[in-house]
């Protein structure tokens, strides 16, 4: 009897949780939803990007290097990292409107959990991640005669990785939001960036100095990135990589929650939660 009441409890509070974290998603769906310029906003960079990189593409293709000639590199290269882009994004600008409007701290006065709050976050990365990359790779289509979708099945495990490596990089910088308001909100924009030059985007890990290259191995981004233009020179899907970016994804993931509850916890006690959006 005991036991079928902790099940029971234990089914309840997971329902709870469940319903809280879907309260926040519908609650950003209808902002969203209310303000066409949210979604032009999403979806306007990836096609630009897309632009600027198909382009550059059909100038290199009339060179004579093979490489050059590589179908699509730098244009999925693009997509892939507009992934990367827009999930960390999805996360930090979901809590900054919750700031700007002024309303964090009272999301908090209702049961919803910082654990609850974080989850809805990534739930928010994935969906603007879709909203901004799925237009932009159908785009290239049509233009460049490039579909990012040839690459089959290990696509999916290219995005989950990057988004995966975009949840930890999101819940470290909402920690820095939440334990210091809008004051670090420069960051929110800028820091994926930084990481652009050490996650061989558009060019291999090898041509990185040598005492850099240790450093871009430790972001799962490299692996990511390394495991495509594998795929697109036909030499395969590399389960090496992935499973290195799978494992490096689950220590920023565990970094990010530890940092965001720490944050969290440390603004609550200092009274901080009510200035969050000053």
């Amino acid at each position: 009897m005991i036991a079928t009441l902790a099940e029971i409890w234990a089914d309840f509070s997971l329902a709870a949780s469940v319903r809280r974290v879907g309260a926040m998603l519908l609650r950003h769906l209808y902002l969203m939803r209310s303000s066409w310029t949210r979604v032009f906003d999403l979806m306007y960079w990836p096609v630009l990007q897309l632009l600027i990189w198909g382009f550059l593409t059909n100038y290199l293709a009339t060179g004579s290097s093979p490489l050059m000639r590589a179908g699509g590199l730098l244009i999925g290269a693009a997509l892939l990292w507009d992934v990367l882009v827009r999930g960390q994004f999805g996360m930090t600008i979901s809590l900054l409107e919750e700031m700007w409007s002024r309303n964090f701290a009272n999301l908090f006065v209702t049961p919803l959990r910082p654990t609850e709050f974080a989850c809805a976050l990534m739930g928010m990365s994935i969906l603007r991640s879709l909203i901004g990359v799925l237009p932009a790779s159908l785009v290239a289509i049509p233009l460049f005669h490039y579909s990012i979708y040839t690459l089959g099945l290990p696509l999916i495990a290219f995005y989950w990785m990057l988004l995966m490596f975009a949840w930890g990089v999101g819940l470290i910088i909402c920690a820095l939001l939440v334990r210091f308001g809008l004051a670090a909100e420069s960051f929110a924009w800028a820091s994926i960036f930084v990481l652009a030059p050490l996650s061989g985007v558009y060019y291999p890990i090898a041509v990185l100095p040598s005492w850099l290259q240790p450093l871009a191995w430790a972001l799962p981004a490299s692996h990511v990135f390394e495991g495509m233009r594998a795929v697109m020179f036909g030499e395969g899907f590399q389960v090496g990589l992935f499973l290195s970016a799978f494992a490096l994804n689950l220590v920023f993931i565990a970094l990010g929650f530890a940092a965001f509850l720490f944050a969290f916890r440390r603004a609550r006690e200092r009274g901080q939660l009510m200035g969050s959006g000053e």
